[in-house]
């Protein structure tokens, strides 16, 4: 991304009508239930797959990728997360909402590990912990 390009922020909201708008205008709904959006996505996870198959672990960033490998991986990542939100919205999930709040059970399986304030050498005193509420 260039320094003087702005980042877009798009919603899921966004997405999500614009695919609706998309199989609309193309008379897909018919073909839209949540088994066939489900196998569709499977499908898009593997081939995002296949990008990584033979790379072995490779590094944050991707800092020896081609830019058109980067490329090619953003756009089965977009497939897989297009698939996703439209299965979401066939099924009347809402999908921020339910991550927002998988997050919030996420943390109480999974407590965060008390820490040492290293400033002070003392350990941390807030054992505050995500609800369903916060």
């Amino acid at each position: 991304m260039d320094m003087g390009e702005e980042k877009e922020v798009v919603s899921l909201g966004t997405l999500s009508k614009k695919m609706d708008d998309f199989a609309k205008a193309r008379d897909w709904e018919k073909y839209h239930s949540p088994r066939n959006l489900l196998l569709a996505m499977v499908g898009e996870v593997g081939e995002l797959s296949e990008i990584f198959q033979w790379r072995g672990e490779v590094e944050r960033g991707l800092p020896d990728w081609k830019e058109e490998d980067k490329v090619h991986l953003g756009e089965e990542l977009s497939d897989v997360l297009l698939y996703l939100v439209r299965l979401s919205d066939v099924c009347g999930v809402d999908l921020g909402k339910a991550a927002l709040r998988k997050l919030g059970l996420n943390a109480i399986k999974y407590p965060a590990p008390k820490h040492t304030d290293h400033c002070v050498g003392e350990h941390s005193s807030d054992n505050t912990k995500l609800t369903e509420d916060n």
